[in-house]
């Protein structure tokens, strides 16, 4: 008898318990606030995780707790009864009076808006053809004749913008982040230098398509700005990429054969000493950088080896010695 009362105990125990869990789970599955229903921005970033998702509707309010975020996801990712249950990167309208099946629901049925990735180097038509693959009913050539003449103030980021997004509106974004971070945020060194920011961002566009990483950018800026100093032809043959434009296969940096060294115009930089007339690419934050701060060198010629090394020389026979040993 003692022993049936207290299995009885113990199983009614268990029963409450599973009750009172049931009733915690329920209660965290519900909207935070259901009268709410005003909608605000929620931003998924790129990469980012499931735990730090839940934690961010945690903390806006729109969940109760992240846990059921993460517990609502994995369940729908392993039912068989469910696809395309990714979460995805981009901005969501989502309110306090969804519940958590909702929210997830929204969050893996598209964005609203679409992330931009444009790298530093790019010119004009890349960013054009990048933004016509993302954006619904972008014109390439509105943004290419708005945006032609602001080559390399075009600046170089990742972006998310509204699918609808049009090309004024882009060129307007990235000129406007051009000015915040390079005419506002490096309003000093920019008044410290020789250079007008047009020349300034010149010679940076060359620096971005001639090296890579801010030491190596400003080696090639000393070089360059050497080879400026005493008069002699910058020979980039960056400028004479720009100049070709794309290559039959839609490249629009091939390597430059030599008798692309004869091509005539005023960015051949093998034919007309000085600066290119405007910029051949939008320059990052490094490469401008670097042109302002070069590293003073007598060096006066340099070469891309194949395994991605430059090597520098002050003199044309000790450029053309390694040439015969890196190339």
């Amino acid at each position: 008898m003692l022993k049936s009362k207290l299995i009885l105990i113990i199983v009614s125990l268990l029963a409450g318990l599973l009750a009172l869990g049931a009733g915690v789970i329920w209660q965290l599955l519900q909207p935070v606030n259901p009268s709410a229903q005003t909608p605000q921005k929620f931003v998924v970033a790129k990469g980012e995780s499931i735990s730090s998702i839940g934690d961010k509707l945690t903390q806006t309010g729109l969940l109760r707790h992240p846990l059921v975020f993460r517990g609502a996801v994995y369940y729908l990712q392993n039912s068989w009864t469910t696809t395309g249950t990714s979460i995805q990167a981009g901005s969501f309208e989502l309110s306090p009076a969804m519940n958590i099946w909702q929210i997830v629901k929204r969050l893996t049925q598209g964005s609203d808006d679409v992330w931009l990735t444009l790298l530093e180097g790019w010119r004009v038509e890349e960013i054009a053809q990048v933004a016509q693959n993302k954006l619904t009913n972008f014109s390439v050539p509105d943004f290419l004749d708005l945006a032609r003449p602001l080559e390399g103030q075009l600046f170089p980021d990742t972006y998310l913008v509204p699918l609808e997004f049009s090309p004024d509106q882009l060129t307007t974004l990235l000129t406007t982040t051009f000015e915040k971070k390079v005419t506002t945020g490096l309003a000093e060194e920019i008044a410290g230098s020789d250079r007008p920011l047009e020349e300034v961002i010149i010679l940076a566009s060359l620096v971005e398509r001639e090296a890579r990483g801010y030491d190596q950018m400003r080696q090639v800026a000393g070089v360059l700005e050497h080879r400026l100093k005493i008069g002699m032809a910058l020979q980039v043959d960056a400028t004479l990429q720009y100049a070709k434009g794309p290559s039959t296969q839609g490249e629009w940096w091939a390597p430059p054969l030599v008798g692309d060294k004869k091509i005539v115009s005023p960015y051949n930089t093998y034919l007309h000493p000085g600066l290119p007339p405007r910029p051949i690419c939008n320059p990052g934050l490094e490469a401008i950088r670097a042109v302002l701060n070069p590293i003073e060198t007598d060096n006066l010629y340099y070469l891309h080896a194949p395994d991605g090394q430059i090597y520098f020389a002050q003199t044309l026979e000790e450029h053309n010695r390694n040439v015969a040993k890196y190339l």
